[in-house]
């Protein structure tokens, strides 16, 4: 292994006498730095945007959330909720009840979530951050925080007095309805301040205190529709969701907040994939310019291979000299194109050169597990092309 190393590095430093040759494989080099540099942008740009995208659910989003395997609710009792405050990798937890409702503002109504929420739904999420006008709501009262999308489509006002928001539920249980009013219960809530988040999430939900949402649904105190947890950082999720279901006699669903957006998040993976399989098809065909570079080389040495044939050395430790050369510059020109494009990168980081708008830059992350999907890409395929070009020699050639 040493001899054909030794050869492949004197190819590598050295220029052929053909000046052709030298352009051919300046041409391959660049073609594999270019290469490298691009996949690593696009591999940043496209965690940037999943970053972003994913920041508008993790404002709204637990870490872990129960909610009832079967119906729209299941009871806690006392000593359920002791275990759970029990459990070391939670630093917080928060009951829910969450019900599509009917909300109705003078002539106008619109279809959406209400989310009754207890004191400690501000320690598991950080809403208030996203309050864009008002207040947070105080506890046991008819209080609500609602969305920016849905208070532009009720144009309701945080300062109106003169209309009331009322809400509307079907009312549970069997039998006849006698009357239209019967049929549902209703309660007048009051708009203290609204949240902005983006413009599906801005409509959703409705929040209110978790009593009067109980009461609203006639509930009993120990009735929720899930509950929502904030984990410490570095725990074993796997653990958290084994002592959840145990608790809670796999009765409830236990999701975390890749489960909770799923289809967000198989979305984003699949573009990510996609856009790794276009630039890696780009730089397999920058790499047959590697592979005619080391055709040509093969044909520029072939008095030297046939002299090194003709003292000893076998086909296989002959193939082995430009295998190992193609492999060696695909390294180096990955290497090199890998640190230009963390250079381009960090220097979007930091100064936030390329703007989508005027105050929003073009997201990227820098991600160590992009440097070694690029690097692994840029081997392998160069270690392919060198195999398919080193197979050149053979015996037929040198003769």
């Amino acid at each position: 292994m040493n001899f054909p190393l030794y050869i492949a590095k004197r190819y590598i430093r050295s220029n052929s006498k053909n000046s052709a040759i030298n352009i051919i494989n300046r041409i391959a080099s660049m073609g594999i730095i270019v290469g490298a540099m691009a996949l690593f942008v696009v591999l940043s740009v496209f965690s940037g945007l999943k970053v972003f995208s994913l920041s508008f659910s993790n404002n709204i989003d637990p870490d872990l959330k129960i909610s009832s395997t079967l119906g729209k609710s299941f009871t806690i009792d006392p000593n359920q909720e002791a275990q759970l405050k029990k459990i070391k990798g939670i630093t917080s937890y928060s009951k829910i009840i969450e019900e599509r409702v009917l909300f109705v503002y003078g002539d106008k109504q619109e279809v959406t979530y209400l989310k009754g929420v207890d004191e400690n739904f501000t320690k598991v999420n950080p809403i208030k951050n996203m309050i864009y006008n008002g207040q947070w709501l105080e506890y046991n009262t008819a209080q609500v925080v609602i969305g920016y999308g849905l208070a532009q489509k009720l144009s309701i006002g945080l300062v109106d007095f003169n209309t009331n928001l009322e809400v509307f539920v079907p009312t549970p249980g069997r039998g006849g309805i006698n009357s239209p009013e019967d049929a549902f219960n209703k309660t007048v809530i009051y708009p203290i301040g609204v949240y902005a988040i983006n413009e599906d999430l801005d409509s959703k939900y409705v929040f209110g205190d978790l009593r009067m949402a109980q009461d609203l649904l006639e509930y009993d105190r120990n009735r929720i529709s899930g509950i929502e947890i904030k984990e410490k950082l570095g725990t074993d999720e796997g653990l958290i969701t084994d002592q959840l279901n145990k608790i809670f006699k796999n009765k409830v669903t236990v999701k975390n907040r890749a489960q909770l957006n799923e289809s967000l998040y198989k979305m984003l993976n699949t573009e990510n994939i996609a856009v790794y399989l276009i630039f890696t098809l780009v730089i397999i065909i920058a790499l047959f310019n590697l592979i005619g570079a080391l055709i040509m080389m093969i044909l520029d040495k072939k008095g030297n291979l046939k002299t090194l044939f003709n003292l000893g050395v076998e086909i296989r430790s002959l193939r082995m000299i430009f295998l190992l050369q193609g492999t060696l510059l695909s390294f180096f020109g990955g290497l090199i194109g890998l640190a230009l494009g963390i250079i381009v990168v960090l220097l979007q980081q930091h100064f936030e050169w390329i703007m989508i708008t005027s105050t929003l830059a073009y997201p990227v992350v820098f991600l160590a597990e992009n440097v070694i999907i690029v690097m692994g890409t840029i081997i392998v395929l160069g270690f392919i092309a060198s195999l398919i070009a080193s197979s050149r020699v053979s015996e037929k050639l040198l003769e």
